[in-house]
Order: C-alpha cells, then sequence, then structure tokens
C-alpha cells in the first residue's frame, strides 16, 4: 500500500469507519411554533468517539436537504437564522447517542429529519440513513397527550373462514389517534421476527385518524397466538402497544358462548374501510364533473350573449 492510499485509509477510518447501524426509534414528535424539539438518533458503532453524524430533513414534495454535521463528543455544531441558533447537533458518548435541537420552530419546519453517516463495507464506502422523524407543527391551542394515542379494537376470524378456507385473517383497527404519523406490524407472541401482514390507509376522522392492518394466517400458524405491534408518538411512556390476538384453534375449539360471539365474519370492517374510499372519490369525481359542467354552460351563455350583443350592434 502506498503512503497516499495509507493517509486515504486513516483519513476516511477516522471519519467513522467503525459505524454500522443507525436508529431513530421516534417516528414523530409533535411541537409548538416558536418552541424547541430533540430528535434523537442512536448509533451503533466501535468508533462513536470519531464517527461524523450528519442530519437532514425533507420537506413534502422537495429534495433532501443537508442541514448540519457533528464530530466531537466536548463541542456542539450550531447553525444560524436571523442571528439565532435554529439548529444544534451534538454527540452523547454515554448513551451512544446524536441529537438533533431545532430552535424557534415555525411552520416551515415540518418535515422528516434523517441522522446519516459513512459505513465503510467490503465494497466499499456508502452513506446510510435511519428511518426519520417526522416534526409535527401543532397549534398554540391544542394539546395532544397520551388520550391522543390509538385506540385498539380487535376482530376474529369467522368459524366459517377457518373450517372452510383452512385460513384465518386477524384484524387490528386503530381509531381516534394523532398525530397521523403510525407504524403497525405484526409477530407471534414469543418471537421477535416481523410477519407479513397488510396495512390500510391512514384516514382522517373529524381531528384525529384511524388505520387498518390485518393478518392473514394458514393452518401452520393457527394454533399460535400473535400481537399487533403499534408504534405511535403518544403512547402511554412512548412505549410500542402489543395488542394480543389468541390462537384461532382455540377460538374455534372453545365452548365459551362469549368468545364464540366475537367469531363473527369481519368483512365488514374492510367493507368499512373501502366504503369510505370510495365515497370520497365519488364525491370528488361528482365535483369534478359538477365544475366542468358550469364551465360549459357559462361558456355558452357567454357565447350566446356576444352573438345577441353582435346582432343588436348590426
Amino acid at each position: 500500500m502506498s503512503l497516499l492510499e495509507t493517509f486515504t485509509f486513516l483519513t476516511f477510518w477516522a471519519l467513522g469507519c467503525g459505524l454500522s447501524k443507525l436508529e431513530q426509534s421516534r417516528i414523530s414528535i409533535s411541537s409548538e411554533v416558536k418552541k424547541s424539539a430533540d430528535i434523537y438518533c442512536k448509533i451503533t458503532s466501535t468508533d462513536f468517539v470519531n464517527d461524523v453524524i450528519h442530519w437532514y430533513r425533507q420537506k413534502p414534495n422537495e429534495a433532501l436537504e443537508h442541514l448540519i454535521y457533528v464530530s466531537s463528543i466536548k463541542i456542539r455544531a450550531l447553525t444560524h437564522k436571523h442571528g439565532n441558533k435554529k439548529f444544534e447537533a451534538r454527540k452523547n458518548s454515554q448513551i451512544l447517542t446524536s441529537i438533533l435541537t431545532i430552535n424557534f420552530i415555525e411552520k416551515e419546519d415540518m418535515a422528516i429529519y434523517y441522522c446519516a453517516g459513512w459505513f465503510f463495507p467490503h465494497s466499499g464506502w456508502i452513506k446510510i440513513f435511519a428511518e426519520g422523524t417526522k416534526l409535527i407543527v401543532t397549534p398554540p391551542d391544542r394539546n395532544f397527550g397520551p388520550e391522543f394515542s390509538p385506540k385498539p379494537t380487535i376482530f376474529l376470524p369467522s368459524t366459517a373462514e377457518i373450517n372452510h378456507e383452512n385460513a384465518g385473517t386477524y384484524i387490528c383497527l386503530l381509531e381516534n389517534f394523532f398525530p397521523d404519523v403510525i407504524k403497525v406490524h405484526w409477530k407471534e407472541k414469543d418471537s421477535n421476527t416481523i410477519l407479513e401482514s397488510q396495512q390500510g390507509t391512514t384516514m382522517k376522522t373529524n381531528d384525529t385518524y384511524m388505520k387498518f392492518s390485518w393478518l392473514t394466517l394458514t393452518a401452520n400458524s393457527m394454533n399460535k397466538e400473535h400481537k399487533c405491534v403499534v408504534r405511535h408518538e403518544n403512547n402511554v411512556n412512548g412505549v410500542d402497544q402489543e395488542i394480543l390476538f389468541p390462537s384461532m384453534k382455540r377460538e374455534v375449539d372453545g365452548n365459551n358462548p362469549t368468545e364464540k360471539a366475537c367469531l363473527k365474519d369481519q368483512s365488514g370492517a374492510l367493507q368499512l374501510q373501502l366504503t369510505n374510499t370510495s365515497a370520497y372519490y365519488t364525491y370528488l369525481l361528482l365535483l369534478l364533473k359538477s365544475a366542468l359542467y358550469f364551465a360549459i354552460v357559462t361558456f355558452c351563455l357567454f357565447k350566446r350573449t356576444a352573438v345577441c350583443g353582435e346582432g343588436e350592434s348590426q
């Protein structure tokens, strides 16, 4: 290895070769205008002291924007706007975390914020990003606390589906939450493996939101208990909700009439979401047709008026 290659290698190593994973556990954070908010980035690294952590943000329909980077564990990095400290970035070696502070929050600051760093696998240098945290700017007169966490309702598969299709579908309905940023996944009760599931559209209902998620199981998994895991900003103590679903086999074989009463066909739940979505697009289509008819009628009236005016002048 030449002297230049050696110098280049050691330089890149000093800039964060030990970094291997970045994690932003909070998917959203809410704050009022003119206040401050902290966004955390957990770093897995063998050389945290020398890692360089970059911070980006992406506003809706805009390109990724680089904000700031921090390399020292002793000195904060700062950027200023109108003489104020707008962004601050620091590294905490005790918890292996980088923190981005956004000061004097404005509505224009609503965006998804990402931490990033350089990683050196065998294929060469690449920049890796965490999943991001969305900043929600809320009105000063509204207080969104734990009472705006997702409220779950569970729906179990029908006995007809289980017996005739040899499969079953769990449905997890989440309602009355704010903000709309939510993450839902499914696991077996005693497993950390995330299962393949289906996600419904997050829909607004008055000032809050609702969402469906469902998991379809085959015969091999019907004798196991499963859980719907919900991550949301307003969960109590910031801990993921875990909603337990009983074994389908137990529900079918059980003799408890109360439990059997819950085993009803849940196609109506999915149909509700489809109906609401269809109604929205139907209303939008009718609105567009009405606007088009109005434009045509206006044009015809205008044209007729112009012709009549021309006849009178002649």
